[in-house]
């Protein structure tokens, strides 16, 4: 989770490596360092700052450091392994500040060599996990030259990293490593940029190689060789990024997340572009076109995904039920492995990640595939793991997503399982009147969107009247159950109130004690086949005096009635109306953590990309 970068090439890499980490603040932001080779002295030189990248490059910058080294590692931080302190913040390096090591994953054996290391004298500056990475490499190198130094001690770790290693005493080469944590290389002009996250590199390179599992990089300013388990290099293929930088930055907005929830109706509309065929009731993946067959006979989808990912994967499991008439079945991936899930003969497997390198959600994918089962993915970042290792997707090409609580990849998720349940229905007992329905009202979505998001000062106001409350239910019914738990999640994520989500049909089985006068409920009621359960609910959160906050169906006049405050959404299909009852609770979310002066794009605890478990 945590952000690295490397640079070896012809520019300044103190220069490049913090603008470079700026752009990976939302892997982490505990702590920041850097450790580069000073051409000056002929040593290496760090700095390490707790908070943001801005105080360590105030440090640097203080410390005089511009433009005297051309190689670097650096390193943002999400804290796993001792608190957050300078002495903790990576790069950390050997005994002799020879070798030093950027990481991002967890060594499940540290202790263990830890003990060992210091039996045989050597000295720990830090309580994490990662320092026993440069003080095994020191070990090895007494016998052995850095590269091979490196790989024998990478075969003494267990469990997940990504690194990037220096030595001074070989100021011209850069080494990198992955085992189950994204690393990838911009390949630039007469430079290379090692990364945990293709958004890094945007500014000096759209050409990258993404590393896969045990394979180590050895990097010049001339040249990269990546290796697996030989010493012959592998041929790799060199990636395009379909981003652009001014993609990655915030465009006039104040935050991340709110250019991201105004973004929404044209991220819709990327994903489904050339997707749906309106005319003849169907939709075209070309991704899952070397499938089809395959999907044809599968008899269930098993779907895989952690955070909003996995209720995106709840909406979907209703659509592809109803209407497309397979079983489907959610895990959260987090568990997936280890309930021991049963496959059986027709089992699809289909992992959803916004970026593609989700721990968890990889583990899911290949536990299926040593299994045998068929895997699918939905992902976001072309060229991720989960995008290269499962069998055939869906990219959702909505651009990058930088702030950390997840709004328009949440609404392409679920557009594209809309367009995968058309798919699948087609290809059984949906009939093509259904099929032009779903698709023609899937093709308005993005148009209804933006009429829900004029409704933005609507729900400022309310988020506004209920700023010093803190405990909130958000309750739905069918479709819109997994949007009252994502409403909650984002609350929580952004502003730290108790906020839960639940199935409104479970209020009167425990939950309706809490419901009192500063218990607001936020009840998602549009007029749906389950539109007067949801009535009957609220009524016994109104007899209890429990405030309402109701999204209801533009021109309800009942729902006025009961609630306190309405906020509506256009009329649309039932499968579909999550597409629209999620902008407003993403933009009361929102603007209840601006209202609290929280830093809405970098909630406290989280990272944007889950790649520890």
């Amino acid at each position: 989770m945590c952000g690295i970068v490397g640079y070896i090439g012809k520019k300044d890499a103190v220069s490049v490596g913090i603008e470079c980490l700026k752009q990976l603040e939302y892997r982490g932001y505990d702590s920041a360092g850097a450790a580069f080779f000073d051409t000056r002295t002929g040593r290496m030189a760090s700095a390490k700052a707790v908070g943001r990248v801005g105080a360590l490059e105030e440090k640097l910058n203080t410390g005089g450091f511009s433009s005297v080294s051309p190689l670097g590692i650096f390193h943002t931080r999400w804290a796993t392994h001792g608190g957050v302190t300078e002495a903790n913040a990576h790069p950390h390096a050997d005994c002799t500040d020879t070798v030093w090591v950027a990481h991002n994953g967890i060594i499940e054996n540290y202790k263990a060599l830890r003990e060992t290391l210091e039996s045989a004298g050597h000295r720990f500056r830090s309580a994490t996990d990662t320092e026993v990475i440069p003080h095994l490499i020191e070990e090895e190198m007494k016998t052995l030259p850095l590269e091979d130094a490196v790989r024998a001690a990478l075969r003494k770790l267990r469990g997940t990293y990504g690194l990037v290693i220096l030595s001074k005493d070989k100021p011209d080469h850069l080494i990198a490593a992955r085992n189950f944590s994204p690393l990838l290389i911009g390949i630039g002009k007469d430079e290379y940029i090692v990364a945990s996250d293709a958004s890094a590199v945007l500014k000096h390179t759209a050409r990258v190689v993404y590393l896969d599992d045990g394979e180590i990089a050895v990097i010049t300013p001339q040249e990269h060789r990546v290796y697996g388990a030989g010493s012959t290099p592998r041929a790799k293929e060199v990636h395009a990024i379909e981003w652009s930088p001014e993609q990655a930055q915030k465009g006039g907005y104040a935050h991340f997340m709110e250019k991201e929830i105004a973004e929404q109706p044209e991220a819709i509309e990327n994903s489904i572009r050339g997707r749906l065929i309106p005319g003849e009731g169907r939709a075209k993946l070309g991704g899952l076109a070397d499938v089809a067959d395959m999907l044809r006979d599968a008899q269930r989808i098993l779907i895989a995904a952690c955070g909003t990912a996995y209720l995106a994967g709840r909406i979907g499991e209703y659509m592809l039920e109803e209407y497309a008439g397979i079983p489907a079945e959610v895990d959260m991936a987090s568990e997936f492995r280890y309930r021991k899930p049963v496959f059986r003969t027709g089992d699809v497997l289909l992992a959803i990640s916004q970026s593609g390198e989700t721990a968890d959600t990889l583990a899911a994918v290949r536990e299926a595939k040593e299994k045998g089962v068929p895997t699918l993915g939905i992902v976001n970042v072309v060229g991720s793991t989960i995008a290269r290792e499962t069998d055939a997707g869906v990219y959702q090409h909505i651009g990058p997503e930088i702030g950390v609580a997840s709004t328009k990849a949440f609404t392409s998720q679920a557009a594209i399982m809309a367009l995968l349940t058309l798919l699948l229905g087609r290809q059984r007992d949906m009939s093509l009147v259904v099929g032009e329905r779903i698709a023609r009202e899937l093709a308005r979505i993005p148009d209804l969107m933006r009429t829900v998001l004029g409704q933005k000062s609507a729900v400022a106001a309310i988020a506004a009247k209920y700023n010093d409350y803190e405990n909130f239910f958000f309750l739905g019914r069918k479709y819109n159950m997994p949007v009252a738990l994502e409403g909650a999640l984002k609350l929580k994520e952004i502003s730290y109130v108790h906020a839960e989500g639940y199935g409104a049909g479970e209020l009167k089985h425990g939950p309706i004690a809490l419901v009192g006068p500063r218990f607001p409920s936020v009840c998602i009621v549009p007029q749906d086949s389950v539109y007067e359960k949801m009535l009957s609910n609220m009524e016994e959160i109104r007899a209890r005096g429990g405030p309402i906050i109701a999204i209801a169906t533009e021109g309800d006049t009942r729902v006025r009635e009961i609630a306190d405050d309405v906020i509506t959404i256009p009329k649309t299909l039932e499968m579909l109306t999550p597409l629209l009852a999620a902008v407003p609770l993403q933009i009361f979310a929102y603007q209840f953590g601006v209202l609290r002066g929280l830093d809405v794009d970098k909630p406290r605890n989280l990272a944007k990309s889950v790649t520890v478990e």
